[in-house]
């Protein structure tokens, strides 16, 4: 499998990559709060080790009643999830390298298949960041690029940066190592190693890939508030293990300000 550029190339790329960052920061537009597309952008997350199948078949239910995005497991709950979410229109995510990332690049690729075949539809691989810490950006690539390889689109392919364990410069190289291996998105956090998606680095990734990949925030995104700050600085996806209180806050939200417009209009009349 190619490298696509030396080392030396992609340090170029990335030096250039810094220079075109915009100065000015760019607000985006957040689905209204409680709607249907504003439940679209989560991914309802079960990824603890000691998961058992009631939990991932109530996480199931949950992503079907409020109709989230995606449900997003290990590898091992595969099977059971695409089962229990059979006839609705909520898709199969499941994690590749999670969480170290360290994982040799065939590993990964063969866990990928296994899960595509097993039903999934998204895949949300961990990048493997220290390679990435240690500037062996040809070897980062050859990881990312194993995986879209057994998993070409329609499959979509989040790559997570791990962002709490990098600089912005390396955010930056991660972000245009992924853009470059064909990911769909990059993805802030696994939300097990240190701190989750901030507004900041959300904003950074935004900026480095532009229109050519969506960004995925993910790690400590628990409140409507934390999803609208993410999703202004740019985030089209939100990893929640949270959805459900997220969404229950936003359809109160969307109840009391309908109220409140009643009440207005009452008074203006």
């Amino acid at each position: 499998m190619t490298t696509r550029y030396t080392d030396e190339e992609w340090l170029d790329h990335i030096n250039q990559a810094e220079k075109d960052l915009p100065n000015t920061p760019v607000i985006f537009k957040v689905p209204d709060v409680g709607t249907e597309a504003f439940a679209k952008t989560i991914d309802h997350t079960l990824l603890k080790l000691d998961a058992t199948k009631e939990q991932i078949d109530a996480i199931c239910e949950e992503a079907t009643r409020f109709d989230f995005k995606s449900v997003c497991v290990r590898l091992k709950w595969v099977d059971r999830v695409v089962h229990s979410l059979r006839g609705s229109s909520v898709d199969i995510a499941c994690v590749v390298g999670f969480h170290e990332g360290t994982q040799d690049s065939a590993e990964k690729a063969a866990d990928a298949k296994t899960a595509v075949d097993a039903g999934a539809t998204e895949l949300d691989m961990v990048m493997n960041y220290e390679l990435l810490k240690q500037k062996k950006y040809s070897e980062v690539y050859t990881d990312v690029a194993a995986v879209r390889d057994v998993a070409p689109y329609p499959i979509i392919l989040k790559v997570i940066l791990e962002t709490s364990q990098l600089s912005p410069r390396e955010i930056v190289a991660g972000c245009k190592i992924a853009e470059a291996a064909k990911a769909d998105f990059v993805k802030t956090s696994t939300g097990f190693n240190g701190k989750g998606a901030t507004q900041e680095n959300v904003r950074l990734m935004k900026s480095v890939v532009g229109d050519n990949m969506k960004v995925k925030a993910s790690g400590g995104v628990k409140t409507v508030n934390d999803c609208i700050a993410m999703m202004e600085a740019g985030a089209e996806r939100i990893g929640a293990s949270s959805g459900v209180g997220i969404m229950e806050e936003a359809k109160s939200l969307r109840k009391q300000a309908t109220r409140e417009a009643r009440m207005e209009g009452v008074e203006g009349y």
